[in-house]
């Protein structure tokens, strides 16, 4: 006799505690979904958890130190501009002027 989806279901999920298997879940912006999409594609893989547990397990095996350029995010440098900046001072320049004059 055919098992039932309910008995299906709890031999997986019993095969799994057993194994120590967890799911991971994380949201990821377009980009991101991109970037993934691409890799799998460049490396003919069908599915997102077999190429991310790739790229954890080739990660880890570079090492502390090697694995470490690819975690440091890139950091965006903001310059402000000449013109901003003599607003900005203007606008200081006023406020304190006006909080001089309250008191």
């Amino acid at each position: 006799m055919a098992k039932s989806g309910q008995e299906r279901s709890e031999k997986t999920a019993a095969r799994r505690k057993a194994r120590g298997e967890e799911e991971l879940r994380m949201h990821a912006m377009a980009g991101t979904r991109q970037v993934l999409a691409d890799l799998m594609e460049w490396h003919q893989i069908d599915e997102q958890g077999e190429a991310m547990t790739l790229a954890l397990h080739h990660l880890h095996a570079l090492g502390p130190t090697s694995s470490a350029p690819f975690f440091a995010p890139p950091r965006h440098e903001y310059v402000i501009p000449e013109n901003v900046s003599r607003k900005l001072e203007l606008a200081y320049n006023r406020e304190a002027l006006r909080i001089c004059h309250d008191e």
